[in-house]
């Protein structure tokens, strides 16, 4: 439901956050509920260009002054790592990508020093989208906010593929509210959000970012759900990389070829809508995105400059990711992309961003959180054997003096 249908309550304690062997823990909040809970960072914001906190009311929210404070990876960390990982008993490079994973994950820890990975969490946005209204989806049009919210529910109760996933994985999930039955505008013909609904979700998202990276976050996975998601995420998607509609649009939820024709027509007239706004990502979110892709923007811009590593989950994260690249050049060095999806804009995306998908040719198209889950053991290795594998030096093992790193 929307945050002006509900009372601000009294701020909330973060959950606490469970050994990895625990099973998933959920929380389903309202944005209200959200914003209420970080009062501190809020009022801390103003001061650092978010442009929160004032006597008079939010003052618009300054992107240049947040990017600013998006800094690189700790390079110094990455050396340490890569000196560690070259003296390791193994053979010359023979981590193979797990290497790079491990100084990757060295660098944005701003820290050499291996460790596990132990506290992994999923942050799922909740929203509803007018556009699901034209039949985009598989889901009936006078059944898509029932279905978002029995979604909400079914991952609150610990179920879904992103239940089953971080329960395997030993992630924890937390589902945020932002505008479940209460949808967006029907983004080919209107816009999704006011400018100030869209200011209002994208401080909640810094908020949520916020709270988890002082509750010990050491990876965020963050998704969205909502029915009409995707068609939405290849809006963005096509008028971020220029590509036409048809390229950028995908089957989504599995829609037969009628209606994929018209999301296709839905896709190519939001996209009309959002070109003449490309300059302002705020405006953009507004004319063709809505409050849940402004609160995940948000939530990814300041995991960044929380220097939080972030793993992406599919093609809704991921839009939202090249939003967040052209806020601050520098926010893709602390993005890994999860499983690859078969949605044609999920590939172009992640092109702009120039990533590489942890997990590939699995076609999966469930996302809600699952695409990033299903990557994560990947770098939960690279992070484990970087820990855990002895030097030459601690196995007492002579170091071989014609290997070379190939």
């Amino acid at each position: 439901m929307d945050a002006s249908e509900n009372p601000t309550p009294e701020p909330a304690e973060q959950p606490e956050q469970p050994e990895p062997v625990e099973a998933t823990e959920t929380a389903t909040e309202t944005a209200a509920e959200s914003e209420a809970g970080p009062e501190a960072g809020a009022e801390a914001s103003a001061e650092d260009g978010s442009g929160t906190g004032t006597a008079t009311g939010p003052e618009p929210l300054n992107l240049d002054q947040l990017a600013d404070q998006a800094e690189r990876p700790d390079e110094a960390a990455r050396d340490q790592m890569r000196t560690r990982l070259a003296a390791l008993a193994v053979p010359a490079a023979g981590l193979g990508r797990l290497e790079e994973l491990a100084i990757w994950l060295a660098g944005a820890r701003g820290s050499g020093e291996a460790r596990p990975i132990e506290r992994a969490r999923v942050v799922v946005f909740a929203g509803d989208h007018g556009v699901a209204a034209l039949g985009v989806s598989a889901t009936a049009p006078d059944q898509a906010q029932a279905v978002t919210a029995a979604r909400v529910k079914q991952i609150e109760d610990g179920g879904g593929a992103v239940g089953v996933l971080a329960r395997l994985h030993g992630a924890t999930v937390r589902v945020v509210d932002v505008s479940v039955g209460s949808p967006s505008g029907r983004v080919d013909k209107e816009d999704a959000a006011t400018r100030e609904q869209i200011e209002h979700a994208f401080r909640l998202g810094m908020a949520v970012a916020d709270a988890e990276a002082d509750s010990g976050a050491d990876v965020l996975i963050p998704a969205l759900v909502g029915v009409g998601a995707s068609t939405v995420a290849s809006v963005l998607a096509g008028v971020l990389t220029g590509k036409d509609a048809a390229a950028v649009t995908g089957r989504g939820s599995g829609v037969d070829d009628t209606a994929w024709m018209r999301k296709c027509a839905a896709v190519r007239d939001a996209m009309r809508r959002g070109r003449p706004v490309l300059g302002d990502q705020l405006e953009l979110l507004a004319k063709i995105g809505g409050r849940d892709f402004a609160a995940l923007t948000g939530f990814l811009l300041q995991a960044v400059i929380r220097r939080v590593p972030v793993l992406l989950d599919g093609v809704t994260t991921t839009s939202c990711a090249m939003l967040v690249q052209r806020i601050a050049y520098r926010s893709p060095q602390w993005l890994l992309a999860g499983a690859l999806s078969p949605e044609p804009a999920h590939r172009s995306a992640l092109d702009r961003l120039s990533l590489e998908p942890l997990v590939e040719g699995y076609d999966v198209r469930q996302s809600e959180g699952a695409l990033g889950l299903l990557a994560l053991p990947m770098l939960k290795a690279a992070a484990a054997l970087a820990t855990e594998l002895a030097t030459f030096d601690e196995a007492g093992i002579p170091e071989p003096v014609l290997r070379s790193r190939v």
